[in-house]
């Protein structure tokens, strides 16, 4: 198979990204018909559809196939031209996807300097959201070049390393205590009880119930808020009981704003970090990775 044309495969990148040609276009400063141009040219080169041309446009599997490829060429190049001490080219994006317990609590702190870095050099990170069970389905198509992930086993073509523990506690305001659960949580009103969710991916809730009541498969009532800082805030108003990273809760406690319900009970979540292996002397990658993985250190211990 002949090689592939980079500024085709940017526009692969670029229509994954924006979802749309109009986007994809006005992002890397060229036409519409340039874009569906070189589209159409890649699509001839590999004999299949690389789109689906729908709304929101959607990749094929030869189109995300093609699109980890694509990801990890941008790298190479933002590599590269770091090494040469060259700007990199503007609309150059390295993405990787986290978890929003972790951006809302250490991940912003733990790239803080490389983002810094890439504002004077040119170069910039993009950060994709998921909860942390499916971010490592973004890697595996592509979409990503690192993620930070529950899962352990590492990708083909792909490195692992640990980041650390992440305890969730049940916690409540104490005004929604002594109204709604005067006798405390426990077997017989859990039910009952209205319990904070991020979205229909988060069963920390009911990991949480099953450790502390012995049920499997709990049904709860469930007040969906889908951010982790409106999560924490909710429970600060009394919305419902919440099960919270203890390093995203530990001031509100500190202060008196929240209550630990049964601080023997915690839902340990491990955390690793996932990427892609580049080749290439002190690659932005690995940067990303061992910043991420010192940041993990200090906040998770």
């Amino acid at each position: 198979m002949n090689e592939f044309d980079p500024a085709a495969l940017d526009c692969l990148a670029a229509l994954a990204d924006e979802q749309g040609f109009e986007r994809a276009a006005q992002r890397l400063s060229i036409t519409q018909s340039a874009v569906s141009q070189r589209l159409r040219s890649l699509e001839a080169q590999v004999g299949q559809p690389l789109v689906v041309r729908s709304r929101p446009l959607r990749l094929t599997e030869a189109g995300k196939v093609l699109l980890r490829f694509a990801r990890q060429l941008q790298a190479l190049r933002v590599d590269v031209a770091r090494e040469l001490g060259e700007r990199v080219a503007p609309q150059s994006r390295l993405a990787i996807a986290v978890n929003a317990d972790s951006l809302a609590t250490w991940v912003l702190p733990a790239l803080d300097g490389l983002v810094q870095q890439g504002l004077r050099e040119g170069y910039g990170l993009e950060l994709v959201v998921d909860d942390q069970d499916f971010t490592h389905d973004s890697l595996r198509q592509g979409a990503v070049l690192g993620c930070v992930s529950t899962v352990a086993e590492a990708l083909q073509g792909c490195r692992v390393q640990p980041l650390g523990v992440m305890r969730y506690v049940a916690v409540a305001s104490p005004r929604f205590l002594a109204e709604q659960l005067p006798a405390g949580l426990h077997a017989g009103n859990f039910a009952d009880t209205p319990f904070l969710v991020f979205n229909r991916k988060d069963d920390t809730q009911s990991q949480w119930v099953s450790q502390a009541f012995g049920v499997r498969a709990p049904r709860l009532r469930e007040r969906f808020v889908p951010s982790s800082e409106a999560y924490a805030r909710a429970a600060v108003m009394g919305w419902g009981v919440g099960v919270a990273p203890e390093i995203q809760v530990r001031g509100l406690v500190a202060a008196g704003q929240l209550a630990v319900l049964r601080p023997e009970i915690g839902v340990d979540v491990a955390l690793y970090w996932h990427q892609w292996q580049l080749q290439g002397r002190d690659a932005l990658l690995d940067r990303i990775g061992r910043a991420l993985a010192e940041g993990a250190r200090q906040a998770l211990g």
